[in-house]
């Protein structure tokens, strides 16, 4: 009994930081899904020089440790911006996440057949247009399973952020382990919201996918 009622105070303590760590995930995901689109579209449709600019953002960012661009964002390039530490970790996590939805969307818009795109300008549409009415749909649709996959991703790698002191759900775990000296007791509080969260995002995005098909 008393390792249960443990147990039930921690978790109210480290339930305050829910809100953090939805809200970190949620700019997160935002600031990946603007970056990974734009710089898809510039890899699949955009002039040589665009294509590899967007190639060299995607190839460099997934070869570094998010870790290391938090520290990056948050240490160097907030002392010319004044950046609290939710944004410097969310937008950093945003611009990692960017390079891996990159690679997501580019398979999508890749996958659209390319004769959509020739009977599109056929009958006068513009190339951005023709993006926007036809293959972006289209795109979509074929990207929310490995964008689901990345939205779970985030939501664990949001984690990361407490070391710029951001209070989300791990960073809560660890000044009640400190604070008590019961290590298992504060992170299995832990392991239960991070648990239902993912469980959670699992299922509306699979609810999601199955709308987007049917409207298709």
């Amino acid at each position: 009994m008393e390792f249960i009622q443990d147990l039930i105070t921690t978790l109210n303590f480290i339930l305050q930081g829910l809100w953090v760590t939805i809200g970190v995930t949620i700019v997160a995901l935002t600031v990946g899904l603007l970056f990974g689109v734009v710089t898809a579209m510039l890899r699949v449709y955009g002039n040589a020089f665009f294509k590899r600019l967007a190639a060299v953002y995607s190839v460099i960012v997934r070869a570094v440790p998010v870790i290391v661009i938090i520290f990056i964002l948050y240490f160097v390039i907030a002392r010319f911006v004044n950046l609290s530490p939710f944004w410097a970790g969310s937008l950093a996590l945003g611009f990692a996440s960017g390079a891996y939805q990159t690679e997501i969307f580019r398979g999508a818009f890749q996958s659209v057949p390319p004769g959509q795109m020739v009977a599109a300008r056929a009958i006068g549409m513009s190339r951005l247009q023709a993006i926007q009415s036809i293959i972006f749909p289209q795109a979509v649709r074929l990207a929310l399973p490995g964008w689901g996959n990345e939205a779970t991703l985030v939501l664990k790698d949001s984690t990361l952020v407490f070391v710029v002191g951001v209070p989300e759900i791990l960073r809560r775990a660890q000044q009640v382990s400190a604070r008590t000296l019961e290590p298992f007791v504060a992170y299995a509080a832990a392991l239960l919201l991070y648990l239902a969260l993912t469980l959670l995002t699992t299922q509306i995005l699979q609810w999601l996918e199955r709308r987007y098909r049917l409207q298709m």
